[in-house]
């Protein structure tokens, strides 16, 4: 298990350095520089020999941590990658944007800095395309069934890629301009360049996959006509239902949903003309006074995006009290802990505000120009203003980032009348088939939102149970069960 010894002589969690702030804010490249083989082999080494390696807890996925650790540290990356995808089909997906719960429930993180679990396999993966060891492997033989997957994120490749090594003709619709979904218009180029996607995309179709743009399943194809055409549906189109802030002054022009404002930044470096009048994207934070509600990633993705698209200023606004420096006491280990985090994007700048409660945006001309806060307190479970702590904070844009409450209902789910769940998501069996047979569903718009870990594991897992609805048996992994843990 890598050196029986390695978390003794090499104490010390060592992680890529981030590029100088001055500097990264210039351009949209990812920010961490490179990492060394022989650094990441000393990190490699710190993985113990555990005995039950609570790292494969962690993981929804199942990765085999210990194995690649131990196959890194030997200098066998060409084994270590097989071992790697043959539980997760884009590590390079995960292993930048994954927040690691492997590692939070990793044995050494007990009493020491956890093992660089993600670290190891983002170099992994990065190294074998780097070597060509990434190859299309199409299917020996064809079933002659056919597949429609509607979502081209993570979940709804993984299935699509899990099905066409099956031998199954499967499509792939997704109802932007590109195949992606979130990956590609969620995710700001400095957290994942969009050429790893591409890259993928590339040995998908050369293994059979087909991919199909500009469809909006539901609407420019109906649920009729894909249930004829297809002997199998997937439903992999995540929770889009944005939760919004319904307060006085929502009217206003100036204020817009996260996933309004993120998509033009990255069509931006993809090259697209995204102009209006003024030269400028149809929403950017250049020389405006902005404030992001809503403290998780997807604000944070917001704080670094208005960073490099010039704002004057930006305040990022939470609910939610400050998390403590280290592991709370509510959060032991193995589970993910709840502690203060600092992304690349908050260390460019900005201020983060906690425990403040947004009353009222005030207006001017139709346009927002403040918003009216307040601070708040936890008391029995609920928030509680702070009398006499009321301030008005100046704003040109304010973003929200409140996170998403479920799959959008209009269209293809009314459509298709499968059952919802209490919390609206698409309920499904233990094999992801929905109510309606033949129509099976995973990641966010079965699950809630959830992380990206999740949405492989689930397309994973759904391909197996349409592999075996389709053929009676089936020799994919499932490695979760829709129970398999609560719905975040």
């Amino acid at each position: 298990m890598a050196d029986p010894r390695g978390f003794l002589k090499h104490t010390h969690r060592e992680t890529p350095q981030r590029r100088p702030v001055d500097l990264r804010l210039r351009d949209w490249k990812e920010v961490y520089e490179d990492f060394s083989h022989e650094t990441l082999q000393n990190q490699a080494a710190r993985c113990m020999d555990c005995g039950i390696p609570f790292c494969h807890n962690g993981c929804p996925l199942g990765n085999l941590i210990p194995e690649w650790n131990d196959l890194v540290f030997r200098d066998r990356w060409r084994d270590s990658i097989e071992r790697l995808h043959a539980t997760n089909n884009f590590p390079e997906f995960t292993g930048r944007l994954c927040p690691a719960p492997c590692e939070a429930s990793c044995v050494l993180g007990i009493n020491q800095d956890p093992v660089t679990i993600k670290q190891v396999e983002v170099e992994i993966i990065d190294n074998a395309f780097k070597e060509g060891w990434v190859v299309p492997l199409p299917p020996d033989r064809l079933t002659g069934k056919k597949v429609a997957v509607v979502g081209s994120g993570p979940a709804g490749l993984a299935a699509a890629q899990q099905l066409t090594r099956a031998g199954h003709d499967v499509t792939v619709f997704e109802r932007a301009d590109r195949i992606g979904g979130l990956l590609r218009y969620g995710i700001p180029e400095f957290k994942m360049e969009k050429r790893h996607i591409d890259r993928r995309l590339e040995q998908m179709a050369a293994e059979g996959t087909k991919f199909q743009t500009g469809v909006n399943v539901g609407v420019d194809l109906t649920v009729e006509q894909m249930r004829s055409d297809f002997d199998a549906v997937v439903l992999a189109g995540g929770a889009t239902d944005a939760r919004d802030l319904p307060i006085p002054g929502r009217e206003l022009d100036g204020i817009h949903q996260a996933m309004e404002f993120l998509p033009w930044a990255n069509r931006v470096q993809l090259g697209d003309s995204v102009v209006g009048e003024d030269g400028q994207p149809p929403i950017t934070a250049k020389g405006k006074r902005v404030v992001i509600i809503g403290g998780g990633d997807t604000g944070a993705d917001c704080l670094g995006t208005s960073h490099r698209q010039g704002a004057a200023s930006v305040h990022q606004f939470e609910i939610m009290p400050r998390p403590p420096e280290t592991r709370a006491d509510t959060t032991p280990w193995p589970t993910y802990p709840l502690m203060y985090r600092v992304s690349s994007a908050h260390e460019e700048g900005g201020e983060r505000v906690f425990s403040v409660n947004t009353e009222e945006f005030i207006g001017k001309d139709g346009h927002v120009v403040a918003l009216k806060v307040n601070e708040v307190e936890m008391k029995a479970g609920k928030f509680e203003k702070v009398e006499g702590s009321d301030f008005e904070l100046e704003a040109d844009l304010v973003l929200l980032a409140m996170g998403f409450v479920g799959p959008e209902k209009s269209g293809l789910i009314n459509n298709l009348r499968v059952e919802l769940t209490d919390r609206g998501n698409v309920k499904r069996d233990d094999d992801f088939q929905t109510s309606v047979p033949g129509v099976f569903v995973a990641g966010d718009m079965g699950r809630g939102q959830s992380l990206i870990v999740w949405a492989i594991a689930e397309g994973r897992a759904a391909a197996a149970g349409v592999d075996k609805y389709l053929m009676g048996h089936s020799a994919l992994p499932a490695p979760i069960r829709p129970t398999a843990a609560p719905q975040r």
